[in-house]
């Protein structure tokens, strides 16, 4: 179980805002929204597949999750950071969907690797001190490994769409 993705204070790297690791699931600050690529719509109702460009939206903020070629604070690795307004930014909050199958299931691990720079989503052990004390360093690490598994823990979840069904399940006479 990964902890949850928080955004928080403007980051020492670019001043965007920074995004942390929490260890609670049910932490009120680390809602986020599945939204379209950048100019891309994605249908409410619709599975997101695996290899999918999307983009995530902090729902406190309405910031898009971003990464760029500025160095993490903690650990060195990319940073990862809160940006835009309102859910509008760039194409650098655009993140592929990693995946085993053809959809990301609802209780399965999934990565998501930075659509620009490569860099898979990651959270190790480097820890914050003042003023968000014990939140973890998120950043993007060039490599996959155990440290950039997600999963879904609680939210909203939309029932497929009737043209997803049919799609699925209808077989042609």
């Amino acid at each position: 179980v990964r902890p949850g993705l928080s955004a928080v204070l403007p980051s020492a790297g670019s001043g965007q805002q920074s995004v942390t690791g929490v260890s609670a699931a049910d932490d009120g600050n680390s809602y986020w929204r599945v939204r379209g690529r950048t100019a891309a719509v994605c249908e409410r109702g619709r599975p997101v597949r695996c290899g999918q460009q999307i983009r995530l939206t902090h729902l406190g903020t309405g910031r898009n999750l971003h990464s760029h070629r500025f160095a993490s604070p903690l650990s060195g690795n990319q940073e990862v950071s809160a940006f835009g307004e309102a859910g509008e930014g760039d194409y650098l909050d655009d993140w592929t969907v990693v995946c085993s199958g053809t959809y990301w299931a609802r209780d399965g691990e999934v990565r998501f690797q930075h659509a620009s720079t490569e860099v898979f989503l990651s959270v190790t052990g480097e820890q914050y001190g003042r003023p968000i004390h014990g939140q973890k360093e998120v950043h993007g690490m060039a490599a996959s490994s155990q440290n950039n598994y997600w999963k879904v823990m609680e939210g909203i979840f939309m029932q497929p769409s009737e043209v997803f069904k049919a799609e699925q399940y209808h077989a042609e006479l």
